[in-house]
């Protein structure tokens, strides 16, 4: 589920919303003065044209349609708001796959990095980066079109392990020019808690915050990968 609704935003709407109902009603009253005051005054042998003031009348009507139509949508997003974190609670200890280059290494589940080419690519391969943008992984990966897979378990180029925390992924793919090509990742990791910023609801995956709008799919974790997290106190 994507949604660029937030709480600011919607706070923001409800009172441009109030403001508009405001500003028509003040309006209004107002047309409907000079309205009476120019029917008292008008000359019995020549009335006034009525014409005109039916058609702003009418114009009043559509605009407090338009407000009235926003408050109902005002209401369904802030029906949706109160919603958003109870779904997001329900993702807590799942396995979610998310769009993002970047992925959190807990030191013993393996991450599963998903990638896609729009063509077919002459080499390709995986980099890892640390925070100080230091390779510290790379590997040659599948060069299949269309959407492929590869998994870290935290291996380094030199031998051992990586430590706990968020590494970078690249897929380095490149055409028969030697010309790079465009590639688009999606990464796993699994659900620890949910928090709001700027009332945004986001999904705390390690050291991440990711945003519940770029979650792509979420699983139970086998029993074997959860038993063992649960041993590693992790």
């Amino acid at each position: 589920m994507a949604s660029d609704v937030t709480l600011t935003g919607s706070i923001t709407d409800a009172q441009k919303t109030t403001l508009s109902s405001q500003t028509l009603a003040k309006d209004f009253n107002q047309f409907l003065k000079l309205l009476t005051t120019q029917l008292q005054n008008q000359d019995p042998l020549n009335p006034m044209d009525s014409t005109e003031f039916t058609n702003q009348l009418v114009q009043f009507s559509q605009v407090e349609q338009s407000i009235n139509t926003n408050q109902k949508l005002d209401n369904l997003v802030n029906l949706q708001l109160a919603n958003i974190p109870n779904v997001a609670l329900s993702y807590i200890g799942l396995d979610t796959t998310y769009r993002s280059a970047e992925m959190n290494w807990d030191g013993t589940n393996s991450v599963k990095v998903n990638y896609s080419f729009s063509e077919a690519p002459v080499s390709a391969k995986v980099n890892v980066y640390d925070e100080d943008d230091k390779l510290i992984y790379s590997s040659t990966v599948s060069k299949n079109i269309g959407n492929n897979d590869f998994t870290w378990d935290g291996s380094l180029t030199n031998g051992g392990k990586a430590e706990k925390g968020t590494y970078a992924v690249e897929i380095a793919a490149f055409d028969k020019d030697n010309k790079q090509i465009e590639t688009s990742t999606a990464v796993s990791g699994r659900v620890r808690g949910i928090e709001t910023q700027d009332g945004i609801v986001y999904l705390l995956i390690g050291e991440r915050a990711v945003a519940l709008g770029s979650v792509i799919n979420a699983t139970v974790p086998d029993s074997t990968t959860t038993t063992e997290t649960e041993e590693t106190g992790t």
